[in-house]
């Protein structure tokens, strides 16, 4: 359960850093601290609070989020060691890709180019889908089987639906830093084609996990659209919008946030319908394992059969009549 929390902790502490980095983009404050690994010559965590100032606000808040997710990273993979081979695997995986955001947003401080971001984006997307999936998969939600296995076909439809929407994650990020809208859009309209007909295969699966958090994925579509709507009309029109700057500063940012949650829903319901293919079955099966925990159509069907009475033996009979 502690390494639950953990999981959860660190992908609340992702979301939280998401969101200061679209404030650092949509504000203009990507180089308002002009050096790094320090902060003005001060250590990061030494410089002092009444500095931290218009843009210097947004980007020395965005290092120290990013340097807490770093830790409990560390702390996360730490916890998964013991949990099995596939955890623990995730685990590394996650603390190279945090590094990996890290270097690349000191290089894009170092280098002052611009274009590092569309990497630098859409990466810290695919790192909380990875950290919003250990949750998931230490939950005890991932221990509840799966009393019928997704045909083959939706579970190659959910992978679809994952690569098609973290797909519309970097053409955001080329609509942000370089204005290709169009491609976006396109991208939008590939989303909608797909994501509805996952969620509702899905949903005819009676699945306890895949039921729910595939209503959830279509609820965070309806506000992607939504958002994606609004941001285009403050950004590229002159309607005027309630609330001016504050809103023209705020749906895009939650435009990308949502993305991200798409993008861990997606995952994780990938990984939920997908329970039974050879990369689950490999894990470990015991308590700290990950398959196990999966429900593996095998296990659930030799499960059952064992459940269910079985018929008498002639041997046996044979005892009881002679009695």
């Amino acid at each position: 359960m502690l390494t639950h929390r953990l999981a959860l902790g660190t992908a609340l502490a992702t979301a939280v850093l998401i969101v200061f980095g679209g404030l650092v983009t949509n504000t203009g404050a990507a180089l308002a601290v002009p050096d790094w690994p320090d902060t003005f010559g001060h250590n990061l965590f030494l410089y002092p609070w009444s500095g931290m100032v218009g843009g210097i606000f947004y980007e020395h808040g965005h290092r120290l989020l990013g340097a807490t997710v770093g830790l409990l990273t560390l702390a996360l993979a730490a916890a998964l060691w013991r949990r099995g081979a596939t955890l623990r695997m995730l685990g590394l995986v996650a603390v190279l890709t945090v590094v990996a955001q890290g270097v690349l947003g000191g290089l894009r401080v170092v280098l002052q180019r611009d274009d590092i971001a569309l990497i630098h984006g859409p990466l810290a997307q695919g790192f909380l889908a990875l950290v919003v999936t250990l949750a998931y998969l230490t939950s005890p939600a991932a221990r509840t089987p799966m009393r019928v296995r997704a045909d083959g076909g939706l579970r190659r439809s959910t992978l679809v639906a994952v690569a098609v929407t973290y797909a519309q994650i970097v053409l955001g990020a080329l609509v942000t830093h370089a204005g290709w809208l169009w491609l976006h859009v396109g991208g939008a309209v590939a989303v909608f084609a797909v994501v509805p007909v996952v969620t509702a295969r899905a949903r005819r699966t009676g699945d306890a996990v895949a039921r729910p958090l595939a209503r959830a994925l279509l609820g965070l579509l309806g506000l992607q659209l939504a958002l994606g709507i609004g941001a285009y009309l403050a950004r590229f029109s002159p309607i005027w919008i309630p609330g001016e700057q504050a809103t023209i500063l705020a749906l895009p940012v939650v435009h990308r946030l949502v993305g991200g949650l798409l993008l861990a829903a997606a995952v994780v319901l990938a990984v939920r319908l997908n329970a039974g293919s050879r990369v689950f079955e490999r894990a470990d099966r015991g308590s700290g394992g990950l398959g196990g925990h999966l429900g593996a159509p095998d296990l659930i069907q030799r499960a059952s059969n064992s459940a269910l009475p079985r018929p008498e033996q002639p041997a046996t009979a044979e005892r009881e009549s002679r009695v």
